[in-house]
C-alpha cells in the first residue's frame, strides 16, 4: 500500500527547508540591496557636498594628467593637501577611503597614496558612474587601508558617483568619485536579525510540518482502514463476480441449448421429431442445387394416412398421436440413410430420395412404404389398421422447384386416393388440369351465392294410393355463368371438402323456408319439405339454433321441415344420437336417406329417432328386372311398416314400378314419372290446379 506518512514528511521536510533557505535568502537580499540603496544615497549625498565645496579648487589639478606620471599626480595632490581636507570632513562618519578618477579612469587622488595614477577604465563601475548611474558593491575585506590606517575583517561598501559640473548652463561629468563606507556593524546586525527571522521562519514552518504530519498520518490511518475494508470488499466483490461468472456461464450455456432447442423446434414435428415442412423445403433445395451440379435425379414421395380422421374422432386425439408416432418409426424403418422423411401436415409425410437413377427407385421404396401398412398398429392394447396413398413427382422430369415439386406430388397423392386408395401414383400432366379445373370451380363456386347463380328445385313426393301431393325434396342447383350447369355430383363434394357447404346449407335452408311461405301466400300448401344435411352442418353444433332463427324470421312451423340425412352420416358421428334429438325435439321431421346402402343393423336403426325411410333410388331401378332388388325393396318397405316409419321410394321413372310399389303398400313415391325438380313458381304453376285431384297412371 502506498505510505502516505512518509512520502510526505520526506516531500514536506524538503519543500519546508526549502522555503526556509529562500525566504532567508531573499530576506538577506532585500536587506542587502536596501544597505546598498542607503549607502549608495549617502555616497551621492557626499560627493555633492564635495562637489559644492573642493570640486572647484581640486578640478584644474584634474587637467592634463592623462600623460602624467604618478608621481608628479602624487605631488599634484599633496600640493592642494586635499587629503587632510577629506579626511577632516570625514572624521566622524563610516567613510574610510576615498579615490577621484578623471574621465579617462585615471585615478588622480586617493586617501591612499600609492593607488594614484591606477588606470580604471575597464572597471564596470567606473564605466556605469562616467555615464552617469551610480553604482554600489558590498564585499567582505579581511584587511583593508583606510584613512586610519589597515583595518581587518570589515564589511566595505564602494560607491562609485559622477562628478558633475555645469558649463555655458549645460552640466557635463567631469570625473568619478569612488567612496568606500565602513558597514560591518550594520551588516553584522543584519545577520544577526536574519538568524533570528530564519529560526522564526524555520520554527513556523516546522509547526506547520508537524500539524500536516500530524493530519497526514491520522489520514494515512483512515486511508488504511479504508484499504483494509476496501480490501475485504474487493475480496467479497471477487467472490461474487466469479460466482456471478459462473451463473453467467451456466445462463449461457442454457441459452445455447435453448437456442439450439428453439432452432431445432422450428425446424421439427414436436410430436415425431421428424424435420418439419420449413427444414424439409430447405433440404429439398439444397438437393435440387446439388442435383443440377451433378446432374442426377430425386423423387419427391407425399404420404398420406387414410381415414386417418376416422381414429382421432372415434378413438380421440391421443390414440391419434401415438398411432402417428408408431406410424413414423415403421416409416423411418424402411427410409434409406441420405434420404429425408418429414411430416408436413396432421396426417401427412412426405420424402425425399437422393439419387433415384429413375422412377423405378421411386416406385420400388413405395412399394416397400406401402407394404408397412399389411400389418396392424398396437396402439393402448388395441390394433388398428390403416392404410396410405402415396403420390410420387420426379425431379428433374417434373420439375427443379421446390413449390412445384410438392404440389404435383400433392396431385399424385389426390388421384391415388381417387383410383382407390392403399396405393401409389406417379405424377401426370392430366392431373394439374385437374387440379387447376378444380381450383377454378372452387373459387366461383364460392361467389356463386352472391352472383345469384344457385337455385333451389323442388321435386314433387306424392301418396302412392291417392296421388295427392304430400311434399316435396328441395335440390340444389347451380347455374354458372362461365361453365353452365354444373351438376350437384360435381361441385357438393367439393363443398364438402373446402367447409363451403355450411354456407351452402344454410343458404339452402333459407330460401326452402322463403319458397314454403310463398306457396302458403299463393294458396298452395305443400305440407312437408324435405333437405339434405351434410355431416359437417350436424358437426358444427348449431344447427338447431340456425333452424330456430330460419323459422322464426320465414314464419314457418317445425312440421313443414324433413331433414334428410344418410346412414353414413349417422355412423360417422360419435354424437349422432344426442343431435338428432335436438333437431326431433324442435319439432323437425327426420328421414333416413338412401336406406340399405350403409352399414346399421335393425336394432340401431329402432333408437333412432326418425319418421321416414327412403328407399335408395338402385334398388327401385331393379323392379322388374332383378328379384333380388325386388325382395330388398319389399323387406324395406316391411321394416319401415314394423317400425311405424313412413316409407318414401326414390326415383320411380315406370309405370311397372310405381304399381310394384302400391302392391307392396309403399307409402310415397317420388321421381320422374311424377316431376322432375323444377324452380318454386314452376312447381307452384303445376301443382296449384292439381292438389286436390287424384293422380291418374296408365
Amino acid at each position: 500500500m502506498f505510505n502516505l506518512t512518509r512520502y510526505f514528511s520526506t516531500l514536506s521536510f524538503v519543500l519546508i527547508a526549502l522555503a526556509a533557505g529562500l525566504l532567508t535568502f531573499y530576506f538577506r537580499h532585500i536587506t542587502y540591496e536596501q544597505l546598498l540603496r542607503h549607502e549608495q544615497s549617502r555616497a551621492e549625498e557626499f560627493t555633492q557636498v564635495f562637489e559644492n565645496s573642493l570640486w572647484p579648487l581640486f578640478k584644474p589639478a584634474m587637467e592634463g594628467t592623462q600623460t602624467d606620471a604618478p608621481d608628479v599626480l602624487r605631488e599634484r595632490a599633496a600640493s592642494i593637501r586635499l587629503r587632510e581636507t577629506l579626511s577632516n570632513m570625514t572624521r566622524g562618519t563610516s567613510v574610510i577611503k576615498i579615490k577621484i578618477y578623471t574621465r579617462d579612469g585615471i585615478s588622480t587622488f586617493s586617501t591612499d597614496p600609492r593607488q594614484i595614477g591606477d588606470n580604471k577604465i575597464d572597471n564596470p563601475g567606473f564605466q556605469s558612474a562616467v555615464n552617469g548611474i551610480p553604482i554600489s558593491e558590498l564585499t567582505h575585506r579581511n584587511q583593508f587601508d583606510a584613512f586610519n590606517g589597515t583595518l581587518q575583517d570589515r564589511d566595505v561598501i564602494s560607491t562609485y558617483v559622477p562628478i558633475h559640473s555645469a558649463e555655458d548652463g549645460q552640466e557635463r561629468i567631469d570625473g568619478v568619485f569612488e567612496v568606500y563606507q565602513d558597514v560591518t556593524a550594520f551588516v553584522q546586525e543584519a545577520d544577526r536579525h536574519l538568524k533570528w527571522v530564519s529560526a522564526g521562519v524555520a520554527g513556523v514552518l516546522a509547526a506547520l510540518y508537524l500539524a500536516q504530519f500530524m493530519l497526514v498520518h491520522r489520514a494515512q490511518l483512515i486511508l488504511r482502514a479504508q484499504a483494509r475494508a476496501l480490501e475485504e470488499t474487493n475480496h467479497e466483490l471477487d467472490h461474487r463476480v466469479q460466482e456471478r461468472t459462473h451463473d453467467l456461464e451456466n445462463e449461457i450455456s442454457e441459452r445455447r441449448r435453448a437456442e439450439l432447442r428453439l432452432d431445432y423446434l422450428a425446424h421439427h414435428d414436436p410430436l415425431t421429431d421428424l424435420p418439419n415442412r420449413l427444414l424439409f423445403k430447405k433440404r429439398l433445395s439444397q438437393s435440387l442445387e446439388n442435383l443440377a451440379r451433378h446432374q442426377a435425379q430425386l423423387a419427391v414421395l407425399f404420404i398420406d394416412l387414410d381415414h386417418f380422421k376416422d381414429v382421432n374422432d372415434t378413438l380421440g386425439h391421443s390414440i391419434g398421436d401415438t398411432l402417428l408416432i408408431t406410424i413414423t418409426r415403421r416409416l423411418q424403418s424402411c427410409i434409406r440413410p441420405g434420404d429425408t422423411l418429414a411430416r408436413i401436415g396432421g396426417d401427412e409425410f412426405i420424402c425425399i430420395l437422393e439419387h433415384t437413377g429413375g422412377p423405378a427407385t421411386a416406385l420400388e421404396v413405395a412399394d416397400q412404404l406401402l407394404e408397412l401398412f399389411h400389418q396392424p398398429f398396437t396402439v393402448d392394447d388395441k390394433q388398428l389398421y390403416l392404410s396410405a396413398s402415396i403420390g410420387i413427382s420426379q425431379a428433374p422430369l417434373d420439375g427443379m422447384e421446390v413449390d412445384v415439386l410438392v404440389r404435383k406430388a400433392d396431385a399424385a397423392m389426390y388421384q391415388a386416393k381417387a383410383d382407390g386408395r392403399n396405393r401409389s401414383h406417379f405424377y401426370t400432366n392430366a392431373m394439374t388440369a385437374y387440379a387447376q379445373e378444380r381450383i377454378q370451380l372452387e373459387g366461383l363456386l364460392r361467389d356463386a351465392i352472391t352472383s345469384n347463380e344457385l337455385s333451389v328445385h323442388f321435386q314433387p313426393k306424392v301418396e302412392t294410393q291417392s296421388g295427392r301431393l304430400l311434399g316435396a325434396e328441395a335440390l340444389l342447383r347451380w347455374d354458372s355463368a362461365e361453365l353452365g350447369s354444373i351438376p350437384p355430383t360435381r361441385f357438393i363434394p367439393l363443398a364438402e371438402e373446402t367447409g363451403f357447404i355450411m354456407e351452402l346449407g344454410f343458404w339452402v335452408l333459407c330460401e326452402t323456408c322463403r319458397q314454403i311461405a310463398l306457396w302458403d301466400e299463393a294458396g298452395l300448401h305443400v305440407p312437408v319439405v324435405a333437405i339434405n344435411l351434410s355431416v359437417k352442418q350436424l358437426e358444427r353444433g348449431n344447427l338447431p339454433e340456425l333452424l330456430r332463427t330460419i323459422m322464426r324470421e320465414t314464419g314457418i312451423t317445425p312440421e313443414r321441415l324433413e331433414l334428410e340425412i344418410t346412414e353414413s352420416v349417422i355412423m360417422g358421428m360419435e354424437d349422432a344420437f344426442a343431435m338428432l334429438a335436438d333437431l326431433r325435439a324442435l319439432g323437425v321431421r327426420l328421414a333416413l336417406d338412401d336406406f340399405g346402402t350403409g352399414y346399421s343393423s335393425l336394432s340401431y336403426l329402432r333408437k333412432l329417432p326418425v319418421q321416414t325411410l327412403k328407399i335408395d333410388q338402385g334398388f327401385i331401378a331393379g323392379i322388374g328386372k332383378n328379384r333380388s332388388d325386388e325382395a330388398i325393396v319389399q323387406a324395406m318397405v316391411d321394416i319401415s311398416r314394423s317400425l311405424n316409419l313412413a316409407s318414401v321410394a326414390e326415383g320411380v321413372e315406370t309405370a311397372e314400378q310405381f304399381a310394384f310399389l302400391s302392391r307392396l303398400g309403399c307409402e310415397q313415391v317420388q321421381g320422374f314419372l311424377f316431376g322432375r325438380p323444377v324452380p318454386g313458381d314452376e312447381f307452384l304453376s303445376h301443382w296449384q290446379t292439381q292438389v286436390s285431384a287424384a293422380l291418374s297412371v296408365e
